[in-house]
């Protein structure tokens, strides 16, 4: 039988029927069969979860909504089919209902792409001290992810917009890249699209990764984020910093963690030349003993410059990774400068002329 003839068939048994109510019969039984093939669907998918691997037991449990969505336009594409509607009505609707389904699809889509990620960054762990490894591959995850999701997204809006009349040579560019309309589409996402491209870019060549430690535009602090536009910098003081992604292919700026979180750091004193440097040594090595962030790799004093009132004094040491050392280094300023106020008070550098109260004078001899 003619789908068609189904609404005719209805229109026979209830000729007294309005348009509109025979209609929302046909939406309603529609729905119906829609929900109860869906819970069927999704019990059987249940039984069956324990054969799959982990990566298709999540996406049909992840699933769950955009196939209970994708059966319910499907009925009600057919309900609109034999639904006694005029052309230009079941025209519109069946369009409206290939776009929501051609969204459904790229959903889940960008869903697949996101649990095949999180299943791969499972095998990292990004806890332990040398994690450049780890950091390494969460980022070109994280980048791919990023341009896979905007692929997907644009793909979808394309095959979306070629659904509908009067914008469908602008759906056909983006899927083609021809014509004029193409170039006016590639003019508009030459920043979308170059970001992209950049971000492959650096997920390959990595000249930045997830929780470096970088110094950008003078400012120091680490990578949190990288997205397909841009890089979000968290600073000491809990800022952020946004960045756009092509800046880390032009600009030259400092990464800190490139090769090794093994950092080496420099504490700088001022003192005066009475000061003995080898107590200043002692006192060092008794300070980096101590330290429960020292890794035992560099710790050694030498004088760095000798000025005409002071001398300057630099200790290097070295940490595990950007932030333990600068733990280490304030923790070694202060107690070296403790140490110089405690032990050497004359020591530390002075600058102008310091009076001092004069000795009281003895008592005078009694005249004889």
């Amino acid at each position: 039988m003619n789908s068609h003839r189904i609404g005719e068939a209805l229109r026979g048994y209830a000729p007294w029927a309005p348009d509109w109510l025979v209609t929302l019969l046909l939406v309603a039984v529609a729905l119906s069969i829609a929900l109860g093939l869906h819970r069927l669907v999704v019990s059987l998918a249940r039984k069956r979860l324990t054969g799959l691997d982990t990566f298709w037991r999540s996406l049909v449990v992840r699933s769950e909504g955009p196939a209970r969505l994708a059966l319910i336009v499907a009925a009600l594409t057919w309900a609109a089919h034999v639904a006694p509607l005029s052309d230009g009505y079941e025209t519109n609707l069946k369009r409206l209902l290939f776009i929501t389904f051609v969204g459904l699809l790229g959903w889940t889509g960008v869903m697949a792409v996101e649990i095949a990620g999180d299943l791969y960054l499972r095998r990292l762990r990004l806890d332990d001290a040398d994690n450049l490894q780890a950091r390494k591959h969460l980022t070109q995850m994280r980048i791919l992810q990023r341009s896979a999701d905007t692929m997907i997204i644009v793909i979808s809006a394309g095959v979306a917009l070629v659904a509908v009349p009067g914008v469908r040579q602008l759906g056909v560019s983006l899927l083609a890249a021809g014509g004029a309309a193409g170039i006016i589409v590639g003019l508009a996402l030459q920043p979308i699209l170059s970001n992209m491209m950049a971000g492959v870019q650096i997920a390959f060549t990595q000249p930045i990764r997830i929780d470096d430690a970088v110094k950008v535009e003078g400012q120091f602090g680490h990578v949190e984020e990288i997205t397909s536009a841009y890089v979000v910098i968290k600073l000491w003081d809990l800022r952020r910093l946004v960045v756009p992604l092509k800046y880390f292919l032009e600009k030259p700026f400092e990464n800190w963690t490139r090769q090794t979180s093994e950092l080496i750091g420099e504490v700088e004193l001022m003192v005066d030349y009475r000061v003995p440097v080898a107590e200043l040594r002692e006192e060092l090595a008794r300070i980096l003993g101590a330290s429960q962030v020292w890794d035992k790799r560099i710790g050694k004093l030498q004088v760095t410059a000798a000025g005409e009132n002071v001398m300057t004094v630099r200790a290097l040491v070295s940490a595990a990774n950007a932030s333990q050392l600068a733990d280490l280094r304030f923790d070694v300023r202060e107690k070296m400068i403790t140490f110089l106020q405690d032990t050497i008070p004359d020591a530390l550098p002075r600058k102008g002329v310091e009076f001092h109260a004069a000795p009281p004078e003895p008592d005078a001899a009694p005249p004889e």
